[in-house]
């Protein structure tokens, strides 16, 4: 066995790590979740690393995902190991070429984080739904579960491929693995050279396309001989399984871990099993280990080598107990009598004797959850077996979910479970990544990390999830029972329930500028009392103040993550401070030293910041807050607050279209409040040019001209100029701030002509308690199309039709449309 290296990464770091070994070039492309496989290489390539021939890899990208498909199948004509790295629509381009790859007998490898397909909406998450669309290339299929198997079973399947001379896709699931960090054994190259067959690489270069040797390839065949040239290659997938058999004993005497094509985990006598592929088989082995424990007799099947499928392989495998099969499909075929795997389970069975009841049905589309809940619910509902059942939703329009089961807490014990809830580009999810390593590269701890986001760009939110623990974790679900909850935005204690699963005695810190007296009104009753009756330990720090203080912005990261060394007592907090300075050098020590001393000034001041607020005994009777009267859609009172909530896992079926349609102009209605600044308008230095108003990129700054019918009904604190322009004559004109629709870029401020700025950007804290009354206030006052909606001044008196999406916060295209909406 080679030398032990345990290094803390996520799966695209592996997959990469292996890809840019054995690739002599890689023809790239980007797509989520995909795209940091091709970035880490080409980093790689520019660094000058390395492959296990002494080369750097050739990595270039192209100007689509057919393009870097062409030219992966031209790479590999012209004898060069090549690769590429992809996902959803952006393999569905490639199919192609990928059946002209298996047809010529080109040995390459795609790493594909498998993710969900654009139908009804477009989903950038996980699922299988693109690779399973290509099962019929030609291409051999090779699953990984997990971010230590995609080290492992990446080296496989460019060995193999090598070995065999056909395609491979090794698949892991998008985010779930691409994204999720674990501290794992790195193979390193030297332990990976010998495993290659250099007599395979010889001849593989001696057949490409050479002037010296020349020959035809790519014709163009008749009914007479086009079928039996499709048989000819029927010998080389017959190969495949003992082939990939092989190379999993050969990697598995470097590694110490064994792999099979189809590896069985349960009871030796199970009498219910679950056949499943891809990180949903982590939580079963985990629930599957739970149940057994508890007397029952369950098993688990991964399949790994899903094309060519193996029978003979799969077969032996499987306890001769076996009597109820339900097979876990991470796709859906419309129309079909069942899903991909589960119509290859019966096809195996197909003529057996005494052969075991299968059922088959789905789970996880879209990176829905997957828990050990659910998979007891499956080996629940075997005692009654339903064919074309779903599991993790609701639902109430064909009835095919299965029944609720009890929870099981399956999680290691000894586990440490941490939730932080930050916002999109406030350096917490960075922050979190370099906590996992700090504490998985410096300790015996096991570390993973996993991290939810919203669809919404910079200013949306994100959920770190974090685990560390003695035992090492299969947990491929988000944390329902946290030791440990930090927010990291003070507007989300009135938009979600940020304690929803903390435990009892648990510790909950809340980034703030607010006292012990302000928590009083601040913070809803429903989470006062929760804090009482679970006994929380309550703590703030003003993370804003800090960073602000040593020139960060509102990059409050490194703050908020002292206060978690400090607080959660993972490891010692001296090593911990000392090991994140030495983390700040490694990040930010290119940028020179004022930004390490900025960071460093961060971490030094967060340490006395931190206070401890009492949690009060009375808060236990407090009652829930009386609900605001609300004059909403339906639609966003039934479906969209659920889902912004991040309640939207319990929506029905019944909830949504067949056509995947929803109504227009919804947004408007969320009201995030996320900005840190916001501008206050000084009306005395606003010359009313209006192009803040132009450049603002959510149309939350709008100009204003009210008649005196209108004025008349104005709050006082809705304070006017005479409108300049003859046009305007008589009228009254406002820069009317939308303080929760804002996300605080300064774009307004910045581009202000006037010699004193007319806009002045301020905490928002000052500014809402006003502004959301004269915002609301403007939205009564009408659109005067009084001006040349063609110059930059009149067009700002039309209402914009693009209206607080998504975008990052100062995003420079969404003003484009905004404008266009205008004219």
């Amino acid at each position: 066995m080679a030398k032990k290296t345990m290094k803390t990464m996520d799966g695209n770091t592996a997959a990469a790590h292996v890809a840019y070994a054995m690739t002599d070039t890689a023809a790239i492309y980007p797509i989520t979740p995909s795209t940091p496989m091709g970035e880490i290489a080409d980093e790689w390539a520019a660094q000058g690393r390395t492959n296990i021939f002494g080369q750097k890899v050739q990595i270039r990208q192209m100007q689509s995902e057919a393009g870097a498909a062409g030219a992966v199948h031209g790479s590999l004509a012209g004898g060069a190991l090549t690769t590429t790295f992809t996902a959803s629509q952006g393999l569905l381009l490639m199919i192609p070429n990928m059946y002209k790859m298996s047809g010529e007998l080109l040995p390459g490898v795609f790493h594909v984080s498998a993710r969900a397909l654009a139908a009804h909406a477009l989903s950038i998450f996980g699922d299988h739904q693109d690779v399973m669309a290509c099962r019929q290339t030609g291409f051999a299929m090779l699953f990984s579960n997990s971010v230590q198997e995609v080290m492992d079973l990446s080296l496989v399947t460019h060995l193999a491929s090598l070995e065999a001379s056909i395609p491979f896709m090794s698949i892991f699931d998008g985010f779930r693995t691409s994204h999720e960090i674990q501290k794992i054994e790195v193979i390193d190259y030297e332990d990976m050279k010998p495993l290659l067959n250099t007599e395979k690489l010889d001849a593989f270069r001696a057949r490409s396309m050479n002037p010296e040797h020349p020959d035809v390839r790519g014709t163009a065949q008749n009914p007479d001989i086009y079928f039996q040239g499709r048989e000819t290659i029927n010998t080389y997938y017959d190969a495949i399984p003992d082939i990939v058999d092989g190379y999993m004993k050969k990697v598995a005497k470097i590694t110490g871990r064994k792999y099979k094509l189809f590896d069985y985990v349960g009871h030796p006598e199970a009498e219910k099993i679950i056949i499943a592929m891809g990180s949903g088989c982590e939580a079963a082995e985990e629930t599957v280990n739970y149940l057994n424990s508890t007397g029952e007799k369950v098993g688990l099947v991964k399949v790994r080598l899903f094309r060519p499928f193996s029978v003979k392989h799969m077969m032996s495998v499987i306890p001769k107990t076996v009597t109820k099969i339900a097979v876990l499909d991470r796709t859906k075929e419309p129309g079909a009598l069942g899903d991909p795997l589960y119509m290859d389970i019966v096809a195996a069975y197909a003529g057996t004797k005494n052969a075991p009841q299968i059922v088959g049905g789905r789970y996880g589309l879209g990176s829905k959850e997957f828990t050990p809940a659910m998979v007891k619910s499956v080996f629940d509902s075997l005692a009654k077996p339903k064919h074309g059942f779903t599991v993790g939703i609701v639902d109430d329009v064909t009835n095919s979910s299965l029944f609720d089961c009890q929870c099981v807490d399956t999680t290691p014990e000894g586990t440490v479970q941490v939730k932080f809830w930050g916002l999109g580009s406030d350096g917490t999810v960075g922050a979190n990544k370099q906590a996992i390593k700090i504490i998985g590269d410096n300790t015996d701890l096991y570390a993973q990390g996993y991290f939810a986001y919203d669809s919404k760009k910079s200013g949306g939110i994100t959920i770190s999830h974090l685990r560390f623990g003695k035992k090492p974790l299969q947990s491929t679900y988000l944390i329902t029972d946290a030791d440990y909850i930090a927010c990291h935005n003070p507007s989300y204690v009135n938009l979600y329930d940020l304690l929803e699963g903390i435990k009892d005695g648990g510790t909950f810190v809340l980034n703030s500028p607010w006292t012990a007296e302000d928590m009083e009104t601040k913070l809803p009753a429903a989470m006062r009392r929760t804090m009482a009756e679970k006994n929380l330990k309550f703590y703030t720090v003003d993370a804003v103040k800090i960073a602000q203080g040593v020139g960060l912005g509102g990059r409050i990261n490194m703050v908020m993550q002292t206060a978690f060394f400090k607080l959660s007592d993972v490891i010692p907090f001296k090593k911990a401070v000392t090991l994140l300075k030495e983390g700040i050098e490694s990040a930010y020590g290119k940028k020179g030293p004022k930004i390490v001393d900025m960071n460093n000034a961060a971490v030094d001041n967060a340490v006395d910041a931190i206070v401890e607020i009492p949690v009060k005994a009375e808060w236990k009777k407090l009652e829930d807050d009386a609900p605001k009267a609300s004059k909403e859609p339906a639609y966003v009172k039934d479906v969209m607050r659920p889902v912004l909530g991040q309640k939207g896992d319990n929506l029905p079926v019944s909830a949504f279209s067949h056509d995947g349609t929803m109504p227009v102009a919804t947004s408007k209605y969320e009201k995030r409040g996320v900005a840190i600044m916001t501008p206050e308008w000084v009306k005395e230095n606003c010359i009313q040019c209006n192009q803040c108003s132009f450049v603002c990129p959510h149309s939350a700054l709008r100009s204003v001209l009210a008649d005196d019918t209108e004025m008349v009904k104005a709050p006082k604190s809705f304070e006017t100029l005479d409108a300049m322009g003859k046009d305007a004559k008589g009228m009254q004109f406002r820069l009317q701030v939308n303080t929760l629709d804002c996300l605080g870029c300064g774009n307004c401020a910045d581009i202000c002509p006037a010699k004193e700025k007319a806009l002045v950007m301020q905490p928002i804290a000052s500014q809402t308690k006003v502004q959301i009354h004269n915002f609301d206030f403007s939205n009564k006052v009408s659109y005067k199309d009084v001006m040349d909606r063609g110059t930059v001044k009149g067009s700002q008196y039309r209402q914009s039709l693009m209206e607080f999406s998504g975008a990052c916060a100062g995003c420079g295209e969404t003003p484009y449309v905004k404008v266009i909406t205008q004219l």
